[in-house]
């Protein structure tokens, strides 16, 4: 006996649609030329296996048993498409945003990495804020979006749709000029003759900062304001004033003549990855980058950050 897989098909798509007429116009072939098929299908497996009713074509006792086999050479075919899918990698483009100090430490370093990993892996980097990105990703101009927060203000309003995922708690951390506080246990901040800088009242820093000051009844004023975590560095090295910044923020960044101390009621900044609602399969290229970034942030020490 000698099958041809071609005809099995053809069987198979009679069974499903329940007639030769409608398997004709699923496989966009002529009614004649699916019973001619079926026909020698019969011949070659020497038996009868469909049979006409008014109801349609159903499959006789042999074609429920030709028509199985038909099935599991369609999924053996299936799984090994997969099989080849799944070893070339996840191909396509991802467009990711993040925030400088996540981006800088935890995954423009792997980049390269990453490329070797999945070299059909397009990674688009975009800098910038909360808002900006937030803004990028409701017009879908990012697939993911990393952004920070205060953990003590309350979490804005996500877009319909999007999700979010906690990444990471940190540490605020008090910033200040290195010859200040030496031997002083704990940091009293009443004894600074440097003013706070001023920062942005969206950044998340700038709540740790009015916690603190509120808690230690301190002066609001600034004199001077930055935005970016290296001005304010450059700021309290040149004895300009003292500031509050995340962990992540300072690695690799410290001068020679600034200081880092832990401050109770600092609290922490929370890192947490946005991307859209997906239904898609988990080998998508935004799910393989998530899981990148998870395995970037499980890693990390943040101890040696911060120093």
């Amino acid at each position: 006996m000698d099958l041809d897989p071609k005809r099995l098909y053809i069987l198979l798509a009679v069974a499903r649609t329940g007639s030769v007429l409608a398997a004709a116009d699923d496989l966009h072939v002529s009614p004649s030329a699916v019973s001619q098929q079926l026909k020698k299908l019969e011949q070659d497996a020497g038996a009868s296996l469909v049979q006409r009713t008014p109801r349609g074509t159903v499959l006789t006792p042999a074609g429920v048993i030709v028509a199985e086999a038909a099935e599991e050479i369609e999924r053996a075919i299936g799984n090994a498409r997969d099989r080849l899918e799944k070893s070339d990698g996840p191909s396509g483009t991802v467009r990711i945003g993040g925030i400088p100090s996540f981006l800088r430490t935890l995954l423009v370093p792997r980049l390269a990495e990453w490329r070797e990993r999945y070299p059909q892996l397009l990674i688009q980097v975009t800098e910038g804020d909360l808002n900006s990105l937030t803004r990028r990703l409701r017009r879908r101009q990012l697939d993911a979006a990393v952004v920070d927060l205060d953990s003590a203000s309350e979490s804005d309003r996500l877009p319909a749709g999007i999700t979010e995922q906690p990444l990471l708690d940190e540490p605020w951390k008090l910033v200040v000029p290195s010859p200040w506080f030496v031997g002083t246990d704990p940091v009293d901040l009443t004894r600074s003759s440097w003013p706070w800088l001023g920062v942005d009242a969206s950044s998340g820093s700038a709540a740790a900062i009015a916690r603190l000051r509120k808690a230690a009844m301190l002066e609001t004023t600034s004199v001077h304001e930055y935005y970016e975590t290296l001005t304010a560095l450059a700021l309290v090295a040149a004895g300009q004033g003292i500031a509050v910044e995340p962990a992540l923020a300072l690695h690799g960044m410290l001068p020679d003549n600034v200081s880092v101390l832990d401050m109770p009621g600092l609290g922490t900044r929370r890192i947490v990855l946005r991307r859209f609602e997906t239904n898609r399969s988990l080998h998508s290229p935004v799910d393989v980058l998530v899981a990148l970034i998870q395995e970037a942030v499980s890693a990390l020490d943040l101890h040696a950050a911060a120093g």
